[in-house]
């Protein structure tokens, strides 16, 4: 396995095969459970597929770093994220112990949220984890603009370098499923020009560019109604900021932000997922204007916490108060994909 980029002493970022609000797996010879669409299939090889919430749980064979994160933050272990990695593959769930990664009381604490099995969605569920891990490469992107024109380039690397590294591997099946062009060699050239220092600005900022046009269009192969469609959004919106809610909380330690890069994840999810709220608040304005309301107040605030792409000197919320903020939103966005009969 190539070493991740967040293994440098000053790293640590982020993606995800996110957790879907509303998936749930169809039956298998498994201990999966069912429900109608979207649908999720799971691959056993041994133990749960599904965490208690109803969603997947985190392949610790396969899951990308942003999804590690969510045991990171768990159990409050900096670079444990790293650790997981570098220890696979595993036989069994278990093996977290056996291979000394965590210890039988940090297991027991997690045990419900990891698995072995691949779980294979297909349908709806499939469309809103393909949308995004898109939406995970622009918020990668538009922090790294941000910290470009900070004049940070060192600190902008990590985050187009993710999307090469790692996303990019975790969505290609489905980029050529939908016939998207390949535009990884996009992403590679923007990332060789900032690691060389990012010296031409008008080259840097023509590639970075052609890379968010690149992933607009693989967004774009979605069809259109169903990227305005609110109840499809709204998923795909609950999906950024379970990463961002996960990202920060690997990112704050003893009161302090210990991990800027998770940081700056957490914010460039959260300002995608607030873009990709603006594109449908009216149409949820028209038909539950209460819910916008409270949509649109609890992102508000929500977003104050990351001021700028600079951390600041210690956190303004706790990552406590940055949970709650989420969980309202999902449990608004909940009204709105299952309302009231």
């Amino acid at each position: 396995m190539l070493p991740s980029f967040r293994q440098l002493p000053t790293a640590a970022a982020t993606a995800i095969l996110v957790a879907l609000t509303g998936c749930v797996s169809t039956p298998t010879n498994t201990s999966s459970t069912a429900s109608p669409t979207p649908t999720a299939t799971t691959a056993a090889t041994s133990g749960h597929s599904m965490n208690h919430g109803g969603k997947p749980g985190i392949n610790i064979n396969t899951a990308i770093l942003s999804e590690l994160d969510k045991l990171e933050a768990k159990l409050g272990i900096p670079a444990l994220s790293n650790k997981i990695q570098a220890s696979r593959p595993y036989g069994k769930t278990e093996e977290l112990v056996s291979k000394n990664v965590i210890n039988q009381a940090q297991f027991d604490q997690i045990k419900d949220m990891v698995t072995i099995e691949d779980v294979v969605l297909t349908g709806e569920a499939k469309d809103v984890d393909y949308m995004t891990k898109l939406g995970l490469m622009k918020g990668h992107l538009l922090v790294a603009k941000e910290l470009l024109d900070a004049g940070k380039p060192d600190q902008a690397e990590p985050h187009i370098g993710h999307p090469v590294e790692e996303i990019y591997a975790d969505v290609e099946d489905q980029l050529n499923e939908r016939k998207v062009p390949e535009f990884k060699t996009t992403l590679i050239k923007l990332q060789d020009l900032i690691k060389a220092g990012a010296k031409d600005p008008a080259e840097v900022n023509a590639e970075f560019n052609t890379s968010m046009q690149a992933v607009d269009g693989a967004i774009a192969a979605l069809p259109e109604a169903q990227r305005q469609d609110p109840k499809f959004v709204l998923q795909v919106i609950n999906g950024l900021l379970d990463t961002a809610n996960s990202e920060y909380g690997a990112a704050v330690a003893n009161g302090k932000i210990s991990a800027v890069i998770e940081y700056q994840d957490s914010r460039g999810f959260v300002m995608y997922a607030e873009t990709l709220y603006q594109n449908i608040a009216a149409q949820v304005a028209k038909t539950n204007p209460d819910i916008d309301k409270a949509i649109v107040a609890n992102m508000t605030e929500l977003k104050a916490n990351w001021p700028t792409a600079i951390a600041p000197p210690a956190p303004v919320k706790t990552t406590e108060q940055v949970a709650v903020l989420i969980k309202a939103i999902e449990n608004d966005s909940q009204k709105v994909l299952k309302p009231a009969s």
